[in-house]
């Protein structure tokens, strides 16, 4: 039975991350640590363990195995190298940091250190995203000119979201750093290294943070993402374009389906391809840290996945802060 300490509540999915671990059979939630002592006492309280006040203490604890990390972004670089060093497997809500420099850092503390360290990528987990990574890996779209996410909600315009994902210290940015890397990271993902990057963002409703974001990436094999995010779409799902030389692949959109069509394929079957078997999903971010800590099973999301998500946030921040594009590898 895997011990596990819950390093803030800050991030919103916090509560889900706990209700995963309480339901897991192979681990329990021991203890409650937060940077605001009122929040984490009331966390613990609804988790029905103790609080600690003092992090030190949580990590020189010999009987904790690991710790779910969700304190503000700012504090990641900090709390996960304390964590890396003390020897504890490291859960944590993406992003890594809001910097590469911080995130190189990071990196190295968990190379030296020897601990599993997972970062929850939860859409690289879905079947119809697992579909588009076959897809791309077949061949059947061909040579890929252009990729399109976009991921959004109306958290602010609805008033859901709370009001500490509007800090710009805390957070590191708005709707960008926060929805949109579930697009940054798939992009990555879909189509390799990055070699230029360019967004524009704006700040509809007057936060300290943007509302509504876009970033343009140039990959390394020519193809092109287009990332879009924002917390001002109501009823907005989520979609997922690829075009290429051979064919085209759409997911999601209203309808929430996969479509396929591809010259690759009309010998079989010609026109749009609605499959109707899918990849089978994976296991999710948090259950891929427990296999992997007690039986060394597939991590997919390491820390060079992380690194990989930040370089890209780092990048498109830098492009909208300076309004230029911006090139790969980051200085």
């Amino acid at each position: 039975m895997l011990k596990i300490a819950m390093l803030g509540a800050w991030h919103v999915h916090a509560p889900d991350y706990a209700a995963e671990l309480k339901a897991h059979p192979e681990t329990e939630i021991s203890v409650v640590w937060d940077n605001e002592t009122a929040r984490g006492e009331k966390f613990a309280q609804e988790l029905g363990v103790p609080f600690q006040a003092d992090l030190a203490e949580i990590l020189q604890d010999s009987e904790i195995d690991g710790v779910v990390i969700n304190t503000p972004t700012n504090l990641h670089h900090e709390v996960i190298i304390k964590a890396a060093r003390a020897g504890k497997h490291i859960f944590t809500e993406k992003v890594l940091t809001p910097t590469l420099a911080e995130a190189e850092e990071v990196a190295s503390a968990i190379r030296e250190a020897g601990i599993k360290f997972t970062i929850s990528f939860p859409h690289r987990s879905m079947p119809h995203n697992l579909f588009a990574k076959e897809a791309v890996e077949k061949g059947w779209l061909g040579e890929i000119s252009l990729l399109r996410i976009r991921n959004a909600h109306d958290g602010t315009v609805a008033g859901w979201l709370p009001a500490h994902f509007y800090d710009s210290v805390e957070c590191g940015g708005g709707a960008m750093i926060d929805l949109g890397a579930h697009g940054m990271y798939l992009s990555a993902w879909l189509l390799g290294k990055p070699q230029r990057i360019q967004s524009m963002f704006t700040h509809a409703t007057g936060k300290d943070v943007e509302d509504n974001a876009v970033t343009v990436i140039e990959f390394e094999n020519n193809a092109t993402a287009i990332n879009e995010t924002s917390f001002l779409s109501a009823r907005s799902p989520f979609s997922l374009e690829l075009y290429g030389s051979k064919g085209s692949l759409f997911i999601g959109g209203p309808e929430g389906k996969v479509r396929l069509n591809s010259s690759v394929l009309q010998g079989e079957v010609s026109g749009w391809i609605h499959p109707d078997q899918l990849p089978q999903a994976l296991p999710k971010p948090i259950e891929q840290w427990v296999g992997a800590i007690l039986r060394d099973e597939p991590n997919h999301y390491d820390i060079d996945c992380a690194v990989a998500l930040t370089e890209l946030m780092d990048g498109a921040y830098r492009s909208h802060n300076l309004r230029r594009q911006i090139l790969f590898p980051l200085t």
